[in-house]
């Protein structure tokens, strides 16, 4: 990652979007269930990342000025529309380098991971990530196409 490269943190109504800049490859952390506004921001300020909100009144703190960007969309499209628009995101940054769930790195798996993936799976594999994080696995199934066909169109503007 690059030190010029965006960090966000997406508050409790944007899990959906957060897992999706982390399928596009942004490093983008989630708020814990009950997080206050104030933790929030300091949050972000330590992982010199943008807080990104739903919520108008984490606004009002001192501490967002510059710091948490209000998404006005309700829905995923429009989200997504917001943030290429206003954000300039590349929705195919670096598709699938992150684990969509916690956040870390995917590393490539050791061969000796085929066996955890389930039979049907094995068949058609051609690669294999494990997260450095929580340790999941991931493989290309389709899943990947749906979800790369969804960033392609997001990237291009369609949404």
């Amino acid at each position: 990652m690059t030190a010029d490269e965006p960090r966000f943190l997406c508050d409790e109504m944007l899990a959906g979007i957060a897992r999706w800049l982390r399928a596009a490859g942004y490093n983008t952390l989630s708020a814990e269930p009950g997080e206050d506004d104030a933790r929030l921001l300091a949050r972000a300020a330590a992982a010199d990342a943008l807080l990104l909100t739903r919520d108008r009144h984490i606004l009002q703190h001192r501490a967002a000025a510059g710091r948490a960007l209000l998404l006005e969309g309700g829905s995923l499209p429009e989200q997504a529309r917001e943030l290429r628009e206003r954000l300039g995101i590349d929705w195919l940054h670096r598709p699938f380098s992150r684990c969509t769930v916690c956040n870390a790195p995917l590393a490539d798996a050791p061969a000796e991971a085929r066996n955890e993936v389930p039979p049907g799976a094995r068949r058609r594999l051609d690669a294999l990530w494990r997260c450095t994080g929580c340790g999941r696995l991931y493989w290309v199934g389709s899943h990947v196409a749906r979800m790369r066909a969804r960033l392609s169109a997001w990237q291009a503007g369609r949404f």
